[in-house]
Formats: structure tokens, C-alpha cells, sequence
């Protein structure tokens, strides 16, 4: 069984170095994942890939189905994700090619399915710390062991884009405290969390968002530049993290919704509970 997957994110599109490739065209309850499940061989491991954003780019971040890409992933008997983001650095130290391992989220979207219980099951899951420490620390001496300026820590804060923020807003983010920003870690971090998955970011800063006023306002094409620079990087962690990484998961997050199940098994309608039998079989059963 695949133990890893790698979501990519902007500008990582395909894993290159994966042998053995085999597509898997996966339907979930929650609808078809961004983009058909790469599965291969990374390192003499196997990894499976999906491109957050579809094949070529296709989805924005609000018409991205986070739910059905966790849970494709989960059904192929993945137990660690990393996901690959590109964001704005709202800090003056974390400069445009750093990258960023995250140890916080600020969710400030609006427009998104956050969980997969509804319809008459409720869980409410513990996310004070929405990243695994164990995976986190992994990457980032996988990515220590590249030629890359890397941080570990900071708050990532989530909007819900597609457009790029104000200076008032860039401005009062960074007053917040937020160390960087994107538009795809959240929900997605919580919904690994509810599938029981270690999950941590690898985030490339492209830009300084709009807020530095002696360096031009971020825009696509200074961010796909960033990227190009840093795709070497990324494939070379990437590599690292597969070698290094320790299956063993020390961490809770494999029994994350062990305290969160509040709703009475017998109350659960029969079509809900089928519909998260993936998540739900080792707790009702």
C-alpha cells in the first residue's frame, strides 16, 4: 500500500523521477478528486502524486474538492500527506525562495467545505496543532539537506482568492501576527486530520504579498518565476523526504477522531454512514 502522497500545488504539476507509474481514476462519495492519482516509485518507495490545481492548472483554489482528494488518497491506504504551496511571505525575514514549514494555520476562507460530517453525523475534531510535528520536522531536514534558506514555524493564514490581497489587508494580516499566506493549506490540513493522516506544508515564498513598499506588488508572473527557481529545490526534498522519512507515526494523528465522535451510532442515517465507512468502520464497527 501507498503510506505517502505529495500534493502539488502551483507549478508542480507532475513528480518527476517516479517509476512504475500507474494512473488511478478514483471516485469518492465526495465527488472526483482535482486530477487522476499518480502512483509510482520514488527513492525504491512508493509515493503517490495529485495536483491540487488539475492537470495544466484548470481549478481555483475555491472550486478545488479538498474532500474528495483527502479522501481518494485515504482509500489508496495513504498515511501521510505533504503538501506543496506557494505562498506570500508577510514577514521581512522569510524572503521571496525561502521555503517555510508552517506550524499554524489561520483560517480565514469563507467559501468551503471544511469536513466530511454532515448530513446527520457530527464530529468535532481537536486542531489546536493542524500540523503533524513529527512529519513537519521530517520535511524540514529533508529540505535543510538542499541548498534552500528554510524555516521551520510560522502561521500560515488561508483567504479565499482567487485574487491576490489589498494593501489594508496585507497590512493588517501582518499586523495579526501571520508569518505567511496562501489559499489552498485550509481546509485541507483539517480534512487530513479528520482522516487520520499526518499532514505538514512545504511552502515556497514567492513574493512579500503587496505590503513591502520597496518591492513590486505580487502578480502571477513574479510568482511563476519564484517557482521555476524553486522547483529543483522542491524535487530534490521531495527525493530527501522519501529516503529519510520514518514510517513509524508516532504522533495521534492516526487516532485523531477517537475524542471527536459525538453524534449516537444508532442516530446515523444508514447513507451517511456508508458514505464515510472509510473513516468511521474501525469506531461503529
Amino acid at each position: 500500500m501507498t503510506k505517502l502522497a505529495i500534493i502539488g500545488g502551483s507549478g508542480l504539476y507532475a513528480l518527476p523521477g517516479l517509476d512504475d507509474l500507474e494512473e488511478r481514476e478514483i471516485t469518492t462519495p465526495f465527488g472526483d478528486p482535482s486530477a487522476p492519482i499518480i502512483v509510482g516509485s520514488l527513492e525504491g518507495e512508493s509515493v503517490a502524486f495529485l495536483a491540487r490545481h488539475g492537470l495544466g492548472h484548470q481549478l481555483s483554489p475555491t472550486e478545488i474538492n479538498f474532500r474528495a482528494n483527502i479522501y481518494a488518497l485515504k482509500s489508496l491506504g495513504v498515511e501521510q500527506v505533504v503538501g506543496i504551496s506557494a505562498c506570500g511571505s508577510l514577514r521581512e525575514d522569510y524572503a521571496p525562495g525561502d521555503i517555510v514549514i508552517p506550524d499554524q494555520i489561520f483560517d480565514f476562507t469563507k467559501d468551503r467545505k471544511r469536513t466530511f460530517f454532515d448530513r446527520g453525523m457530527v464530529a468535532h475534531i481537536s486542531i489546536a496543532d493542524p500540523f503533524c510535528d513529527h512529519l513537519s520536522e521530517q520535511v524540514f531536514q529533508a529540505v535543510e539537506s538542499t541548498s534552500s534558506n528554510v524555516h521551520r514555524g510560522g502561521t500560515f493564514i488561508t483567504v479565499e482568492g482567487p485574487r491576490f490581497s489589498t494593501r489594508a489587508e496585507s497590512n493588517t494580516f501582518r499586523a495579526w501576527g501571520m508569518s505567511i499566506i496562501g489559499m489552498t493549506t485550509s481546509p485541507e490540513a483539517f480534512l487530513a486530520k479528520e482522516a487520520e493522516m499526518c499532514y505538514a506544508v512545504l511552502a515556497h515564498v514567492t513574493d512579500y504579498d503587496v505590503w513591502h513598499t520597496t518591492e513590486e506588488p505580487v502578480t502571477v508572473e513574479l510568482v511563476i518565476e519564484i517557482l521555476k527557481r524553486n522547483t529543483d529545490i522542491a524535487q530534490q526534498a521531495i527525493k530527501n523526504i522519501v529516503r529519510q522519512l520514518i514510517p513509524d507515526r508516532s504522533c495521534d494523528c492516526h487516532q485523531a477522531l477517537a475524542t471527536a465522535l459525538i453524534t449516537d451510532p444508532g442516530a446515523i442515517p444508514p447513507e451517511t454512514r456508508q458514505r464515510l465507512r472509510l473513516l468511521l468502520d474501525k469506531y461503529l464497527d
